[in-house]
């Protein structure tokens, strides 16, 4: 189905980018990745080692890029220098390290700012590093490959939950005509496109994007002080948008065969509250299975605490 999304976009590609190779990675070379999001600006130093990668250096800053997006629909000039001094960071790491082989990509900040050429001119001009504003179907291709090591074996059904800051993608896969021990490899090959139809492939039977995330919900429902009624009206309106997603159409259920795997800071904060940590540790988080009863749990306790109380929280915290 085609994506909603708003008008208005000023930086989206004139061409649709085109698709990457899933060719063996050089198991020398470091490869850096970074995602320049509506609220946070991230990236990862990895070097390949087999079929895992070893962590070399990473940064995480909560930018808010899309501060005042939603009212004016523009990036502001302070959101925009403090990106900037963000990506300076990662410039001055990608040179300590000698890194080569790069991918840095902006998401639904950029997709719909009509000031982001401009934007995308200034990180040029201030850091040199060659920022591309991708597509909401190639974002969500980047989320679902990303969780490939994560797909069970008996996996038939599975469902990608990419929460971001400004958008939030869904991709439905059935993997039923592909054989156990092929999954997570059928899984990698949707790099090249979720319209595959070919025999024993993994089949994406739907995908959305909708520009909500945590910062536009946060800016559009700013105004209602009742806490309960503002978790009542966000959610609301997220299962409003994904009224038409085939999983809610067909009424599909889950079973063991079932699984959900979702990515983003979201869902590393719920899995962070859930092991009681103080502070993120990738180590610990990635890969953590929950039950949609610990998931409710970690919601609730967060409802219970209030505005005041989430802020306070470390793994929250007021940005």
């Amino acid at each position: 189905m085609t994506p909603r999304r708003p008008a208005g976009a000023d930086a989206f590609p004139d061409h649709a980018v085109e698709p990457f190779s899933t060719r063996q990675p050089d198991e020398g070379a470091l490869y850096a990745a970074l995602d320049l999001g509506t609220n946070s600006c991230r990236m990862l130093i990895a070097r390949p080692t087999g079929s895992q990668f070893q962590v070399i250096d990473s940064f995480s800053k909560p930018v808010q890029l899309g501060l005042g997006l939603e009212a004016s629909g523009r990036l502001s000039r302070q959101s925009m220098t403090r990106t900037v001094h963000a990506l300076q960071v990662c410039r001055r790491k990608l040179e300590t390290h000698d890194v080569k082989r790069m991918r840095l990509v902006a998401t639904e900040a950029c997709r719909r700012a009509r000031n982001s050429r401009d934007f995308l001119r200034m990180i040029k001009r201030e850091t040199g590093l060659p920022v591309e504003i991708i597509a909401a179907e190639e974002e969500a291709r980047l989320a679902v490959i990303s969780c490939a090591p994560l797909v069970s074996l008996r996996t038939e059904q599975l469902l990608v939950v990419d929460i971001g800051g400004g958008s939030t993608e869904l991709v439905w896969i059935d993997l039923s005509d592909v054989e156990p021990a092929e999954r997570p490899r059928a899984i990698m090959r949707l790099a090249d496109g979720f319209n595959n139809p070919a025999p024993g492939a993994a089949r994406v039977v739907d995908w959305i994007s909708v520009p909500l995330g945590v910062a536009t919900l946060r800016d559009q429902f700013d105004d209602v002080e009742d806490d309960p009624a503002r978790f009542a009206l966000m959610s609301w309106q997220f299962e409003q948008m994904l009224e038409s997603f085939t999983p809610y159409t067909t009424g599909a259920r889950a079973d063991d065969q079932f699984q959900i795997i979702g990515t983003s800071g979201t869902v590393t904060t719920v899995a962070a509250s859930h092991l009681g940590l103080r502070r993120y540790d990738r180590t610990k988080v990635d890969g953590l299975s929950m039950t949609s009863a610990q998931i409710d749990r970690v919601i609730q306790n967060y409802l219970a605490l209030g505005p005041d109380g989430r802020r306070s929280d470390p793994r929250i915290g007021r940005e």
